[in-house]
């Protein structure tokens, strides 16, 4: 095997099997994709509902926790992280949410020009194979199939009808012309099955002679030649090599392993460094810094009717669930975790939604890790779309198997605070509407008791978690404080890149994957203009 190639991508997650196949087309470049985990094998990956199977799976999850923090009452938050090709579409649950075209006009308007929704939207155009594709701005022919739930219960279309009656408008399609409004979750399924990023980009490609895939390798270190990154340091089996690169290194390892190679290689903040008992090589404040996630409070229902899935997947029900999925594709198995979006403004002075939930007929008696009630219920999430709250992510130890502390600082802007309990009141209301009525039980959680404000922000602090849309921690500018430069350079290293979610300045309005398949494949083409 050889050690030298043209681009080395290190993670073989979402935007690594997009650049992956993007970068070996024309075939005049070698390119090595670097994974620390393996093959996404397991059966259940292709099932859609497997995802509550493989979310506590250490094969296909890193199980990274966050740091205890005052603001959420000194927990420690689960967060995952897919682990191996495909990554986190691996085990997510597959919600396509675009965002909002002012998320990319205000990136523009930060000073990454090249970056507005005019810009981008040609890149969201060309991932997708969207069967109800109508207009401007959707697309068919692209490698991501994505589809609107087909699966439709009553009780979803219920809550649809409370939502109007509370004065939200119905919308078949949020990745279009407004976000606003209530309407069925698209997701990136084809025939009642996953499409990972692995399936979509890497699957097709994987027999390029000029395409290298190297698995159960965790990259340890750039290397680095003075200002010049040359290549990687690898372990694999217990074993370390060296890989080398003639054009460039290309990180892709998400916003928790991205910045914690950066810091292992000594480009990022000196004091973090000398902390670590790392040598400064490339000081780089930004690194780590401006971590960016989306806060999730769950509100649950008793259901007086059995037609949730917490019945639905029980002993002879599942039985049939199973046999029906089998044989056609079709039924209870093919759900993510969500069937009804929601995407609301608790001020009537914004410029789009700044809340949005995931309607689902289950609820959790554990919901960090997916365990279902017993008796018949439902769960709406409640998340802050644009949080102003930032944390850190920051090596402790100079060694790649150490996890980064994480900090998210979740709840610690005051707009997070209030946008978060005006969520959680609207939800309410909205079940409380007439279509819900022959549906709707006790209220579980927060509960009937909770009233004030105070009491809303107390359950938030008490019970939300994240639901894993780590963004911005190698953050993407033109000031001393950014990371990458709008090609997505490394800002004072040369032959380095960073392409995933940490570039992004700030968060986008919605579930992440789909503008990290964007931010990949306008990646891609930013490294090609620079090879011609």
């Amino acid at each position: 095997m050889t050690d030298t190639y043209d681009y080395i991508i290190v993670g073989g997650g979402n935007a690594g099997c997009v650049l992956a196949n993007r970068l070996t087309v024309s075939g005049k470049h070698t390119v090595a994709l670097i994974e620390a985990g393996e093959e996404g094998q397991s059966h259940w990956v292709d099932v859609p509902a497997g995802f509550s199977k493989l979310l506590t799976n250490p094969r296909h999850n890193w199980r990274l926790v966050s740091e205890p923090e005052k603001n959420t009452m000194n927990r420690q938050i689960a967060i995952p992280k897919g682990r191996g090709l495909g990554g986190s579409t691996l085990i997510n649950g597959m919600i396509y949410v675009r965002g909002q075209p002012q998320d990319f006009d205000g990136w523009a308007q930060r000073g990454c020009r090249g970056w507005s929704f005019d810009d981008v939207l040609p890149y969201f155009k060309k991932i997708e194979d969207y069967d109800a594709a109508d207009g401007p701005l959707r697309a068919r022919g692209g490698p991501l199939p994505l589809t609107t739930v087909k699966e439709r219960p009553e009780i979803g279309q219920a809550f649809i009808d409370a939502a109007k009656a509370a004065g939200h408008p119905e919308n078949d399609d949020y990745n279009g012309e407004s976000q606003d409004g209530f309407g069925y979750y698209q997701v990136n399924q084809h025939s009642g099955r996953r499409v990972s990023a692995a399936a979509a980009y890497l699957d097709p490609v994987r027999k390029r002679g000029n395409l290298a895939i190297i698995t159960g390798a965790q990259v340890s270190r750039i290397l680095l030649e003075g200002r010049r990154a040359a290549g990687i340091e690898l372990r694999q089996h217990g074993q370390t090599r060296q890989l080398h690169a003639r054009a460039e290194v290309i990180l892709a390892a998400g916003a928790f392993h991205s910045p914690q190679l950066l810091e292992l290689s000594g480009i990022g903040d000196g004091g973090v460094l000398r902390a670590a008992g790392i040598e400064v090589a490339h000081e780089a404040v930004g690194v780590g810094a401006n971590y960016i996630d989306h806060y999730c409070t769950r509100m649950n229902w008793r259901v007086t009717q059995p037609v949730t899935l917490n019945e639905l997947t029980r002993g002879l029900s599942l039985v049939k669930s199973v046999l029906q999925y089998a044989l056609t594709h079709k039924g209870i198995l093919t759900y993510g975790t969500g069937l009804v979006h929601g995407f609301m403004r608790t001020r009537p002075d914004i410029a789009g939604p700044d809340v949005q939930l995931f309607f689902m007929h289950a609820s959790y008696a554990n919901a960090a890790e997916r365990k279902l009630d017993k008796l018949p219920g439902m769960t709406i999430g409640v998340t802050q779309l644009r949080p102003e709250s930032r944390g850190t992510i920051h090596i402790s130890k100079p060694d790649v198997a150490t996890a980064p502390t994480i900090r998210p600082n979740f709840l610690s802007a005051a707009e997070d605070r209030r946008a978060m309990v005006e969520g959680m009141k609207m939800t309410r209301e909205v079940v409380a509407q007439a279509p819900m009525n022959r549906f709707r039980g006790a209220e579980l959680s927060p509960g009937a008791d909770c009233q004030s404000d105070d009491d809303w922000l107390q359950f938030a602090r008490q019970n939300g978690q994240t639901i894993y849309h780590a963004s911005g921690t190698c953050r993407m500018g033109t000031d001393d404080g950014a990371v990458v430069d709008p090609a997505l350079k490394v800002r004072g290293i040369d032959g380095l890149r960073v392409v995933d979610a940490s570039i992004m300045p700030t968060i986008v309005s919605g579930n992440t994957q789909a503008a990290v398949f964007m931010i990949a494949e306008k990646g891609a083409d930013l490294i090609l203009q620079d090879a011609r």
